[in-house]
């Protein structure tokens, strides 16, 4: 935890400060954009947390648009008062009320770099075990998807996609696919993941039956400790038994070598 502290404990200590002294919610707002840059960023992490969750950080960095974003959403601050009897609460023992918010501030900043992560290690493994048969494309880490629709013509505009896997010979589409890597997920954050991916499974089956002699599948590459318990394997499961049976893969890391197969890639199914 001490690590954690480094980073985030000037910000906590000033946006403490910045709570007892502004007299309100958007006043607080006012005060941490006028910080320097390089410090502004998490105490809007902070203000988003603690009085408004509403708002996200890309939205609150919006520095010339802070009187309309007050304006617009100011009404659902949590009041500065409530905020103060927070800090109020915990005054014996402000640790037991910052470290577990440091915790889960951290957790979301790597989260992201976890996913790139996974797609690299997805790309390495895929170009040492299948690329004799086949290309795979897709950024690596940060990076734009690639558009279904520019590839794929007659696909439903708007679906992009994470890789897409081709025929090195034909050069034809086999496969294209999703990886994510799930650290903390349940409640409606895992409802809004499944009902997206079976979303993805309709409009490539769609796709599928308007082009019969495309044998496209879709592959879900996850991994992380929110992907392995609870309900979300078995939500991914039924993608593959019930929503995509046969052409619908749910994989993590360690079930590579055994279920995505150049066999698998190029069934008639």
């Amino acid at each position: 935890m001490d690590g954690v502290e480094v980073v985030y404990k000037e910000a906590f200590d000033r946006f403490h400060e910045l709570v007892i002294t502004c007299d309100s919610s958007a006043d607080l707002l006012r005060q941490i954009v006028k910080a320097p840059k390089e410090k502004r960023s998490n105490l809007l992490k902070l203000f988003r947390r603690l009085v408004s969750p509403d708002t996200s950080v890309e939205m609150l960095k919006r520095v010339r648009d802070v009187e309309e974003i007050i304006s617009n959403y100011g009404y659902r601050f949590r009041n500065i008062d409530v905020v103060e009897a927070k800090y109020a609460a915990y005054s014996d023992n402000l640790e037991a009320f910052e470290l577990p918010l440091m915790a889960v501030l951290f957790e979301t900043q790597n989260r992201g770099q976890s996913g790139y992560e996974l797609t690299d290690f997805f790309f390495e493994w895929f170009e040492n075990n299948l690329a004799e048969d086949f290309t795979i494309d897709g950024p690596r880490g940060a990076g734009k998807d690639i558009e279904l629709a520019d590839i794929l013509p007659g696909f439903d505009p708007g679906t992009p996609t994470d890789f897409v896997i081709r025929s090195r010979t034909a050069g034809d589409v086999v496969a294209i696919g999703y990886a994510r890597y799930d650290s903390d997920r349940g409640g409606s954050q895992e409802d809004d993941r499944i009902s997206g991916n079976r979303d993805k499974i309709t409009k490539l089956s769609k796709y599928r039956a308007e082009h019969p002699d495309k044998k496209i599948k879709i592959i879900f590459l996850n991994d992380g400790p929110g992907f392995v318990l609870g309900s979300m394997f078995r939500d991914y499961v039924q993608l593959e038994d019930v929503y995509g049976p046969d052409f619908t893969m749910v994989t993590t890391l360690k079930m590579l070598d055994e279920r995505l197969t150049k066999d698998w890639l190029l069934s008639d199914s």
